[in-house]
C-alpha cells in the first residue's frame, strides 16, 4: 500500500510529487570525477563540478527531431544510447524506442526496426560495443500491449543490422523474459531482468511463468458501447505465486543453461540477481513465500555448482533491499575487486551495514550504534570507507555519514550540523564530489555540487550554509512535536496551527495518515503541512492540520518499531493513530473534539477507514480514497510478506480489514476510487458499498471510471480536489468557535 515513485511502490502511495526531495533522475558522473552528464533543453551536456561551464557532448541538431529522456554510454564513451517516445508498463515508463548515436561515425541508428514504435525495453550495450540488447513485449508476430502477456530478449548486431531472438515464449501467453509480470515490478522493485557477464559472452536473465496466476479482470464501460475487460496477471492473498527461474544465455552458441536453485520454482521468490565482478559467477537471492528466510546463492557458470553461501532470517519478515546502484538490480555492493561485499541486516535490531569476505564467509559489522541505516550510497575504495544516509537523533531528518568498512572507526556525520532536514546524495564515480540537494519545511529545495569528505562547496553561489535562513521558522505556521501514548508508544509528527490562533477557541482537526511499512509521513521538509487535495488553505480557512507515524512505518527508529506491525495491520497500526489524536488533543487544547476529520491513500485511505470504523468516538468525518476494504484482496507478496500465513492466521487479514468493522461507524464518509486500478482493485469500493449497505450507513462514493490508483488521467485530480475540499468543509466545518 504505497504510491509507486519512481519509487514510490506497494500500495502505491499518493505522494505530493511537486514536493518531492529527488536528485535529477537522469544524472551521470564521469569517471574522473570532473563532472557530472545530464539532458537540458534536449541535449546531452557535461557540467563541471567546478562551474567552469557545460561541455556540449550531443547538441540537439545531431539529435534531430529525437526528444531523449534517457540516455546511457558505451563503456569507451565512444556511442550512446538514446531512449524516447517513453510509455508506461504499470507504473514506469519502461518500453519506448531507442537509437544508438556513434560519435566516430557521426551516424544515428535506430534500434529495433521490425518492431512496432516503443515497443522495446532495457536496451544495453554488449562489451564490445558491436551489438545491443533489449527485451521487446511481445514477439514477432504478436502485437504488444501495455502489461504482461510475454516478452522475449533481443540482441542486435550494430554493424549488420541483424536481430537474434535469445528466448523463447514457447507458445505460451504469460511468459515473460527479460523483465517481470506486475507483482514483481510493484512489491520487488524489478522491471529490467537480464544483464551481461563482465566478460561479455553471456547474459543472465530472469524468466516469469505467471501461466498458474489467474487474471483480475477491470471493466471498461466507457470507452466504447459495449463492455470489455482489461486481464491483469495478479495472484492474491494465498494464490498460487509466480513462478520464476534465472537462465544463463552463453552468447558464443546462444545456448540457455538453467541454473538449479533448491526447491520448487512457484513455492519462493527470486527478487535480486547479480554477476560478481571479475567473474562467471552469479549471486542470487531466494526468498520464501513467508519471507522470513532470505538465503544468498553463488552460481558458477563455467562448471555448473550452485552452493549457498549464508542466510539471513527474522521473526517477521526480512527486507529485500534496493540496489546500491540505479542500473543494478541487487542489495549488494562488491568492494576489493569482489572479493567481498556490503549488504544490510537488521539482524542486531537495526539496520546496519555488513562486510562479508567471500573466500572466508566471515562478516563484519560496519555501522555500529543504536540507530539505521536508510539507504546506502557507495563505497569510496581510496579511503575504505562507506557513505550513508541515516539520522541518529531525529527520525523525521536524513543525513549524509560515513564510516570505514572495517567496523574499527567511528561513524561520522559529514552533512553540516545547522543544515537541518531532509539531504539526498548522489556521490561521484571515485567518491570525490557530490550532488547534493536539500530543503526543511520552511526552506525551499536547494541543490549544490560538494567535495568529500569534507563536504566543501565548490560554487560559492550554492553555499547552503549562506543561503540557509533558519529565521524563517519563526514565521511558519508548522512545528514538529512528540507525543507519548497512553500505551508508552513515542510518536513523531508535525501539526499546522490556524491562522491568528486564539487559544481561547476551538478549531476543527483534519489528520493524514499512511501508517503502513511504505512510506514515512512526517518528514522534515519542504511540502509538509501542505494538502493538495484541498482547494485553498487549511491553516487560513481555520483547520488544525496533523500527522504522525505509528509502529510500522519505516521510521529509523529500530526493527522492533518497523516489525511491531506482524500480523496486525489494521489493529496496531491503526490504535496508535487514535490513541496518538488522544495525546495531541491533551498537548494542544484548542482542537475541537467535535470536529475530528481523517483522509489517507490506498494505505492511509485504509487507515482512514479503520480510524472511522473502529474508533468512532474519536474520528467523525473521513475521505478515504483508493483503499484496501479487505485485505484478502491483495496481492500475497506485500500482504503476506506483513500479515503473514493466511492459510493458518486468516483471522489476522479479516481482523486487520475495515469491512471488519463497519458496523460501528457513526460519522460522515466520502470513498473514492478510480475503476481502472490495477494496484488495489474497485471490487474494494464496491465489497465496502455492501457492507455500508447491509448496515443501513449513510456515506457518499465517487468512481472515476477506467482512473488507475493515482486517479491522475483524464484531468480526474481537479474534480477530485473540488469534491474533497466540498465534503470537509460541510461535514467539518472549518473556523474558530
Amino acid at each position: 500500500m504505497k504510491i509507486t515513485f519512481i519509487l514510490l511502490s506497494t500500495f502505491s502511495l499518493f505522494f505530493q510529487g511537486i514536493y518531492s526531495q529527488i536528485l535529477p533522475s537522469d544524472l551521470q558522473w564521469n569517471e574522473n570525477d570532473t563532472g557530472y552528464y545530464t539532458i537540458k533543453e534536449n541535449k546531452i551536456i557535461l557540467v563541471s563540478v567546478t562551474g567552469e561551464g557545460d561541455t556540449t557532448i550531443l547538441s540537439s541538431d545531431e539529435l534531430g527531431e529525437i526528444l531523449v529522456e534517457a540516455f546511457i554510454f558505451s563503456k569507451t564513451k565512444n556511442k550512446i544510447l538514446l531512449f524516447t517516445n517513453a510509455k508506461k508498463v504499470w507504473r514506469y515508463k519502461t518500453r519506448g524506442d531507442y537509437f544508438v548515436y556513434d560519435f566516430n561515425q557521426q551516424e544515428l541508428i535506430k534500434i529495433g526496426k521490425i518492431f512496432p514504435k516503443s515497443s522495446l525495453m532495457f536496451a544495453k550495450f554488449s562489451k564490445d560495443e558491436k551489438s545491443i540488447a533489449y527485451v521487446v513485449k511481445g514477439d514477432l508476430k504478436n502485437k504488444v500491449r501495455n502489461g504482461s502477456n510475454i516478452s522475449n530478449i533481443f540482441i542486435e548486431d550494430l554493424e549488420k543490422g541483424i536481430i537474434k531472438k535469445l528466448t523463447s515464449s514457447e507458445g505460451k501467453q504469460k511468459l515473460i523474459n527479460g523483465t517481470f509480470d506486475w507483482v514483481y515490478e510493484e512489491e520487488f522493485s524489478c522491471r529490467d531482468g537480464f544483464m551481461f557477464s563482465d566478460s561479455g559472452t553471456k547474459i543472465a536473465f530472469w524468466q516469469v511463468d505467471a501461466s498458474a496466476v489467474k487474471d483480475f479482470y477491470m471493466i471498461n464501460t466507457t470507452d466504447s458501447i459495449y463492455s470489455f475487460t482489461i486481464p491483469v496477471e495478479y495472484p492474491k492473498v494465498g494464490e498460487n505465486l509466480t513462478s520464476v527461474k534465472i537462465g544463463v544465455i552463453n552468447l558464443k552458441d546462444e545456448k540457455i543453461t538453467w541454473i538449479p536453485i533448491p526447491g520448487e520454482p512457484d513455492k519462493f521468490y527470486l527478487p535480486r540477481m547479480t554477476w560478481i565482478p571479475k567473474s562467471e559467477k552469479l549471486m542470487i537471492q531466494q526468498l520464501n513465500r513467508k519471507q522470513n528466510l532470505s538465503k544468498i546463492y553463488v552460481h558458477d557458470t563455467k562448471n555448473g555448482d550452485t552452493s549457498l553461501l549464508f542466510e539471513d532470517t527474522d521473526a517477521a519478515w526480512v527486507d529485500v533491499r534496493t540496489s546500491w546502484s540505479k542500473n543494478q538490480l541487487s542489495g549488494w555492493k562488491f568492494i576489493d575487486d569482489g572479493k567481498s561485499f556490503l549488504y544490510l541486516s537488521e539482524k542486531d535490531g537495526w539496520a546496519h551495514i555488513y562486510n562479508f569476505n567471500l573466500k572466508t564467509k566471515k562478516e563484519k559489522l560496519v555501522t555500529k550504534g543504536a540507530f539505521d541505516v536508510i539507504n546506502p550510497l557507495t563505497y569510496d575504495k581510496n579511503n575504505s570507507q562507506v557513505y550513508f544516509i541515516a539520522s541518529k537523533d531525529n527520525p523525521t531528518e536524513r543525513y549524509l555519514y560515513s564510516c570505514k568498512v572495517t567496523g574499527e572507526g567511528i561513524v561520522k556525520k559529514i552533512t553540516p550540523e545547522s543544515l537541518e532536514g531532509v539531504h539526498s546524495y548522489s556521490i561521484s564515480t571515485n567518491a570525490k564530489f557530490a550532488f547534493q540537494t536539500f530543503s526543511n519545511y520552511y526552506t525551499q529545495p536547494m541543490k549544490a555540487i560538494v567535495s568529500l569528505p569534507k563536504h566543501d562547496y565548490l560554487n560559492q553561489r550554492e553555499n547552503m550554509l549562506k543561503k540557509f535562513d533558519s529565521e524563517l521558522k519563526k514565521h511558519h505556521p508548522l512545528e514538529f512535536f512528540q507525543v507519548t501514548t497512553i500505551d508508552n508508544i513515542t510518536l513523531e509528527g508535525w501539526v499546522v496551527k490556524p491562522k491568528d490562533l486564539d487559544p481561547e477557541k476551538k478549531y476543527p482537526v483534519l489528520f493524514y495518515f499512511y501508517s503502513e511499512p511504505a512510506k514515512q509521513t512526517s518528514l522534515n521538509r519542504y511540502g509538509a503541512g501542505i494538502n493538495s487535495l484541498y482547494k485553498g488553505n487549511l491553516s487560513d480557512d481555520g483547520y488544525v492540520y496533523v500527522t504522525f507515524d505509528g509502529r510500522g512505518t519505516p521510521a529509523p527508529k529500530g526493527r522492533d518499531w518497523r516489525k511491531a506491525i506482524y500480523k496486525k495491520i489494521g489493529q496496531i497500526n491503526v490504535r496508535d493513530m487514535a490513541m496518538g489524536a488522544k495525546a495531541l488533543f491533551q498537548k494542544y487544547n484548542f482542537i475541537d473534539t467535535t470536529r475530528v476529520a481523517v483522509h489517507g491513500w490506498s494505505g492511509g485511505g485504509a487507515a482512514t477507514l479503520n480510524c472511522l470504523f473502529q474508533y468512532p468516538e474519536i474520528f467523525h468525518t473521513g475521505i478515504a480514497i483508493s483503499a484496501i476494504t479487505n485485505q484478502l484482496t491483495y496481492d500475497n507478496i506485500y500482504q503476506e510478506r506483513y500479515m503473514g500465513d493466511p492459510f493458518t492466521g486468516l483471522n489476522n487479514y479479516i481482523n486487520g480489514s475495515p469491512l471488519k468493522h463497519v458496523k460501528n461507524f457513526k460519522g460522515n464518509l466520502l470513498y473514492i476510487h478510480g475503476t481502472g486500478d490495477d494496484n488495489v482493485h474497485y471490487q474494494n469500493a464496491e465489497l465496502l458499498a455492501n457492507e455500508l449497505i447491509k448496515h443501513k450507513k449513510v456515506f457518499y462514493m465517487v468512481p472515476y471510471p477506467n482512473r488507475s490508483h493515482s486517479i491522475r488521467e483524464d484531468n480526474a485530480y481537479p474534480h477530485l480536489t473540488l469534491m474533497f475540499t466540498d465534503f470537509l468543509r460541510k461535514n467539518c466545518p472549518p473556523g474558530a468557535k
